[in-house]
């Protein structure tokens, strides 16, 4: 069985499509529980969210829902996280060959 460039392609689309809009929906969710005083999200469950591939989409809720935006964790570590999450594709792309073919 072997596996094109781009079928390869779609299914990372696919799973950071997924995992950001995991990372949006739950900073959402815990802004949400933090105006309710009500049980929060631990934090290191945001943080391997965008450690696992979602970190665009925890930063876009953090700024979009104003939600730890002053914790020096998150507005340092989320940054990071991306840095590192890009170099490492750049890496990837232009350094590492890559052969896609599986048996």
């Amino acid at each position: 069985m072997t596996l094109d460039l781009s079928t390869v392609q779609a299914i990372i689309g696919i799973y950071l499509l997924c995992v950001n809009l995991l990372g949006l929906i739950y900073f959402f969710i815990d802004k949400q529980k933090a105006k309710r005083q009500s049980w929060r999200t631990p934090e290191a469950t945001l943080f391997t969210i965008a450690i696992f591939g979602g970190s665009i989409g925890c930063l876009l809720g953090m700024y979009l829902f104003h939600h730890k935006t002053r914790k020096r964790a998150f507005y340092i570590g989320m940054p990071v996280i991306l840095t590192v999450q890009i170099l490492i594709v750049l890496a990837a792309v232009f350094m590492i060959p890559i052969d896609f073919s599986i048996m």
